[in-house]
């Protein structure tokens, strides 16, 4: 069993499913199974996948003063996650809506709280960090002091860096863990320049292993120093598009899944896209999940040479 340590957010999360963005003023629209309220956040959907997938998680996280850390565990959850590294320390737990409209588009409202300002018990940190395969991180700013800890523990080291736009005034201060991370995953959703371009810059200022740039419909780009490969990946359809929330998170948490597991990037991003395509078939950002055995199963129906896609 393969052991990650995990942290990030965990909001409560509306997703409502529209006809159009932008969405078209009304008073009132009513339609039946169109508004999802579930558990969500980059972290949280990142530890249940892996959970899922058969590893052993810590989850490191911050919810309302006012919540239970039982908040991440919901009746009739499949996956239950310990929660005794999720503390009480924020004055509300963040919230989101996203608006998923036809062909992927989405719109989201964030609201982080004060997370930004919150600093995470590094004493917890210290005390499961050496038991850890590999430490998963979010660039918050609490997880800031947990790349030093981790890299002086020896872990290997991945990050998902949200909304990172390269270029003065940004808004994000990502150097550091830009610079310390051995695998970065990024999305598309707001860049402006090439991918390849954009990966390569990454790569030469960086020098992280593995590079995963999510690049929505078209699939993803990978970069593997280790394996020599610099090449796109396209999707595969093994489920009808439902929403696409979370997709991005389900991609980057079963990569590391297989990667840990086999050592070969080039496998675990194909059964990291499975994983992925099946997952936007579910509404809800924790729903819809693959087993192994059904991942292997699409993997040789797909991939029968076993050559690269």
């Amino acid at each position: 069993m393969n052991k990650f340590l995990v942290a990030g957010i965990v909001q409560r999360e509306t997703i409502v499913k529209v006809d159009q963005i932008p969405v078209e003023y009304a008073s009132i629209t009513s339609q039946p199974n169109t508004i999802d309220i579930s558990i969500g956040g980059d972290a949280y959907n990142e530890s249940l996948a892996l959970e899922w997938l058969g590893n052993d998680v810590d989850f490191m996280t911050m919810i309302g003063k006012h919540d239970s850390p039982d908040m991440i565990n919901p009746y009739g959850s499949e996956v239950l996650l310990r929660t005794d590294y999720v503390l009480p320390r924020l004055s509300q737990t963040p919230t989101e809506v996203v608006l998923c409209g036809p062909d992927r588009k989405q719109q989201v409202f964030e609201d982080v709280k004060d997370v930004p300002e919150t600093e995470y018990d590094l004493a917890l940190f210290e005390e499961r960090v050496g038991r850890a395969g590999m430490v998963v991180l979010s660039n918050e700013n609490f997880c800031r002091p947990l790349l030093r800890l981790a890299k002086e523990a020896g872990k290997p080291i991945a990050v998902n860096i949200r909304d990172h736009m390269s270029g003065e005034g940004s808004g994000y201060d990502d150097e550091e863990f830009l610079k310390t991370a051995d695998i970065l995953y990024m999305s598309d959703d707001i860049l402006t320049e090439d991918p390849y371009d954009y990966v390569k810059g990454i790569v030469d200022r960086y020098a992280p292993k593995i590079v995963l740039l999510g690049l929505g419909a078209k699939g993803v780009l990978l970069y593997s120093k280790e394996d020599e490969i610099f090449a796109p990946f396209p999707t595969v359809k093994t489920n009808k598009i439902v929403n696409t929330v979370g997709a991005g998170n389900a991609l980057f948490s079963s990569f590391l899944h297989y990667y840990f597991k086999t050592g070969n990037a080039v496998a675990a991003v194909k059964n990291a896209i499975l994983f992925a395509s099946y997952k936007i078939g579910f509404m809800g950002t924790s729903n819809g999940f693959m087993t192994e055995e059904q991942i292997e199963q699409w993997h040789s129906l797909i991939w029968k040479d076993g050559g690269n896609l």
